[in-house]
């Protein structure tokens, strides 16, 4: 898949667990990680908003395009 999700990269800038994020943006710990595994095909809109206002970054700090 071309869109790479880097979260588990600004987790660990930020030094805050899955638990605590997933806690933080409101989603079960299991959605957390299918997002964070690449494994998501979709993301919303707003949780990209509350994951973005949790870790202080922008939505380019975690997906990225990477040609195949």
């Amino acid at each position: 898949m071309p869109i790479v999700v880097n979260l588990d990269v600004m987790m660990a800038k930020r030094k805050i667990s899955s638990g605590e994020l997933a806690e933080m943006i409101g989603i079960t710990p299991a959605n957390l990680s299918i997002l964070k595994n690449n494994k998501a095909k979709a993301i919303r809109f707003s949780t990209l908003e509350k994951i973005c206002k949790a870790l202080d970054c922008q939505p380019s700090d975690i997906l990225e395009y990477v040609e195949e």
